[in-house]
């Protein structure tokens, strides 16, 4: 998957290790946990195909990029703290482990770490992109949180949480290894479109996995959104268009957790189409992405930039 740039990555992760170092033990030990627990590393992935894209060759991709994956892993610390999440990718989340302080703190650490990255760095420009970024996430989080079990919440909504809280740090990411390497304003920002609609496509399939995926290869259990209260597209879709005995059984489900069994919201879920129409609209997304690098030149990068698009909707995990 990360094709050209997979030498690179052999530099991310020593950069990764010799960045997690501190004096504290329990910091190095929790920062690591989360950061070797696995995981896709398409923001990293991002930045290094964007920069090497256009033209930059210096080790500075390698910088930024450790500093986008340790403000994701500090992001999921927190996430997990907010969810009281148990699991992530198959293993227990670190609050699980080690409990909620040591999680925020270690979470701190990361966020702190990242923009010491980019200091070093010294671009003014990439700074601004993502510390501007950092703060819409935040934003995004917390209008989450206000929509929890939310029966009326509508898909104009939906969408700009799933903006804020995923798609803003793929776009940044594309467009600031774009900017980082001095690209001109229209390639910048055909990486970053790509990156924004990579995103929405990317959260629009986590979102139907939930409702339509295998436990075994979630690495989670299925129907742990609507656990959290959490209403998103596939059950906008299910209220929408159900007939009134189903729509107040799933209002039942989002209101009172674990009182309907999820098998038969799940049911409900496909009958009214809010999974198919899901699916569509992340092939819409991920189409979006790929006319987004119109602008960009033909490379192994923006080859390897579309079969993401592609990978991104065509996953089970």
């Amino acid at each position: 998957m990360f094709g050209p740039v997979s030498e690179d990555f052999l530099s991310v992760n020593a950069l990764i290790r010799e960045s997690l170092h501190s004096r504290v033990p329990l910091v190095s030990e929790i920062a690591g946990y989360l950061v070797n627990a696995g995981g896709k590393r398409l923001r990293p992935l991002l930045v290094l195909l964007a920069a090497r894209g256009c033209g930059d060759q210096s080790a500075n991709p390698i910088k930024l990029a450790v500093a986008i994956e340790f403000l994701h892993t500090a992001m999921l610390l927190h996430d997990d703290v907010v969810d009281e999440s148990g699991l992530r990718r198959g293993r227990k989340t670190a609050n699980a482990e080690w409990g909620n302080a040591p999680s925020v703190l270690v979470g701190d650490f990361l966020h702190s770490r990242a923009f010491e990255l980019m200091v070093e760095l010294g671009n003014v420009p990439v700074m601004s992109l993502i510390s501007k970024a950092t703060n819409g996430i935040a934003e995004g989080e917390v209008q989450q949180l206000t929509h929890l079990q939310n029966t009326r919440m509508c898909e104009a909504d939906y969408l700009e949480v799933i903006y804020r809280k995923t798609a803003l740090l793929f776009e940044v990411s594309a467009e600031s290894g774009a900017v980082l390497a001095g690209a001109d304003p229209c390639t910048a920002r055909g990486y970053r479109d790509f990156g924004r609609h990579l995103g929405l496509a990317f959260q629009l399939m986590d979102d139907l996995l939930d409702y339509d995926g295998e436990a075994e290869a979630l690495g989670k259990n299925p129907g742990d959104d609507l656990a959290e209260g959490k209403v998103t597209l596939p059950l906008i879709i299910a209220l929408k268009k159900s007939n009134p005995a189903d729509r107040s059984k799933l209002e039942q489900a989002i209101l009172h957790p674990g009182s309907l069994d999820f098998e038969t919201v799940r049911a409900i879920t496909e009958r009214s189409g809010g999974i198919e129409t899901t699916r569509a609209r992340a092939f819409q997304e991920a189409e979006l992405a790929t006319r987004s690098l119109e602008t960009v030149n033909e490379s192994s990068y923006k080859s390897t930039l579309k079969s993401l698009a592609e990978f991104a909707v065509r996953r089970t995990n």
